[in-house]
């Protein structure tokens, strides 16, 4: 969205600048400004914002959200008690003023991809803004609610949240006139009782909708259709199962992606596994809304990319590799040790690394992956450190070997062992916590 540095400083109720320009863009990293941009600076015990305003303004900032004036620099401050504050703010007008429609989307596991899904498929309607990478949480999605492209007619916001109220409050922010939910999973129970404190927390989206809004469920998650009770929006449902509206049938999975049906129309989706066909179903139940045909969402569904670090697919010297380090959870897990099971014709071998934020969830729920892999025919299992000793420990109890089994300190560890574990026709899953940095055991493991 642009604004100007006098409408900016009308909202946040501060001095006028000095001198009016035109704000372009949006940039809390001073490596990233743009000419044009608003610099944001968040005060921080590490890093602080302010530190970096003079080697914005020289990247070309056209002004500074600051707390307090910066000497020497170069150009605009505008200055607030509290640069998060002055942000929300600033993003909650602006959400108002551009008026258009907002997709909120959150869910345990697939919130990005699912994003990525919709706003392809919404695009074929209308033009649509969406969430940068995952930025979905108090700072980033007030960001993607100022990064929406004025020529657009909606806007997909991704969602997350590791406590009780967060989305509430991002849902006071985006008003979102749809809401759809992927799952609901262990992913951040470490901040929660049990499993359904977080699917309260992940109600709140759909709590958040007004009466003429859209909630789009997902049918096969029993927890997530329950929801359809707490709104007073209209409800529609996506999914493999008999109860979803916008169902996935025929499904066939292959080298290449999964093919389906959806109402006798022909999908293909690149993203593997039980999960990209999901992220496609949801995407139509979206697009529905505007009445495009599924012929042209089928056309548009083949040409989404896979996200990178996402169900990523590689061949190297004669094995399958499987890059889905990004992040991780007991749920997601287990939906890529499925797709390997029912894809990987050879052996199958998974670098698994520890899955943060599950607290004293930690030790039961990595154990249960381990025996689930063995279950699932995995004949080598890597863990990297942490609470992953629990899966390997498991895995042993389970019935593979010590050599078969092992728990690393280091991703580079894992990678190096892997060379002399691995061989051609094997199927490799790279798979962790986003603090666990798995993708280094892949780069050890490729070198």
């Amino acid at each position: 969205m642009t604004i100007s540095l006098f409408e900016i400083a009308r909202i946040l109720a501060i001095t006028l600048p000095s001198v009016d320009a035109s704000v372009t863009g949006y940039a809390i990293d001073s490596r990233e400004v743009r000419p044009g941009d608003l610099f944001i600076a968040f005060p921080g015990e590490q890093v602080d914002g302010h530190d970096f305003v003079s080697k914005a303004f020289a990247l070309g900032a056209a002004a500074a959200l600051v707390e307090h004036n910066v000497p020497n620099a170069t150009g605009p401050q505008l200055v607030v008690p509290n640069t998060l504050e002055a942000l929300q703010l600033l993003a909650s007008v602006s959400r108002k003023a551009w008026g258009k429609t907002v997709v909120g989307i959150t869910g345990s596991a697939g919130k990005t991809s699912t994003k990525e899904n919709v706003a392809a498929l919404l695009n074929v309607a209308i033009p649509t803004s969406k969430t940068v990478g995952n930025f979905n949480n108090h700072i980033g999605l007030p960001l993607s609610i100022l990064r929406i492209s004025d020529s657009s007619e909606a806007a997909v916001l991704e969602m997350g949240m590791n406590h009780s109220g967060e989305i509430a409050r991002l849902c006071e922010i985006a008003r979102p006139q749809i809401g759809l939910v992927t799952n609901v999973g262990h992913a951040h129970i470490e901040y929660f009782e049990n499993i359904d404190g977080i699917a309260a927390a992940k109600r709140e989206l759909i709590e958040s909708l007004p009466s003429d809004g859209v909630a789009i469920l997902n049918a096969d998650d029993q927890r997530v259709a329950s929801f359809a009770s707490s709104t007073r929006a209209r409800v529609e449902t996506f999914g493999l199962s008999e109860a979803a509206k916008t169902r996935a049938t025929e499904i066939v999975f292959d080298s290449e992606g999964a093919s389906f049906h959806i109402d006798a129309q022909p999908f293909h989706s690149r993203i593997p596994g039980r999960i990209g066909v999901l992220n496609i179903t949801a995407g139509v139940a979206v697009a529905r809304l505007w009445g495009v045909p599924l012929r042209q969402l089928s056309e548009a569904a083949r040409t989404i990319e896979v996200p990178k670090m996402r169900t990523q697919k590689l061949e190297h010297q004669g094995m399958t590799i499987w890059n889905d380090c990004y992040n991780s959870n007991p749920d997601a897990t287990k939906a890529m040790l499925d797709l390997l099971r029912d894809t990987a014709p050879g052996r199958r071998i998974a670098v698994l690394g520890e899955m943060l934020e599950l607290g004293h969830w930690a030790e039961p729920l990595h154990s249960d992956i381990g025996c689930y892999a063995v279950e699932s025919g995995f004949s080598v299992l890597l863990g990297i450190r942490g609470a992953a000793r629990f899966t390997i420990e498991s895995a042993m109890k389970a019935g593979l070997s010590a050599r078969a089994a092992c728990f690393f300190e280091s991703p580079e560890e894992a990678g190096i062992a892997l060379k002399s574990l691995a061989q051609p026709g094997d199927t490799i899953l790279f798979k962790g916590s986003r603090g666990t940095r798995v993708e280094l055991a892949l780069e050890r493991f490729l070198a």
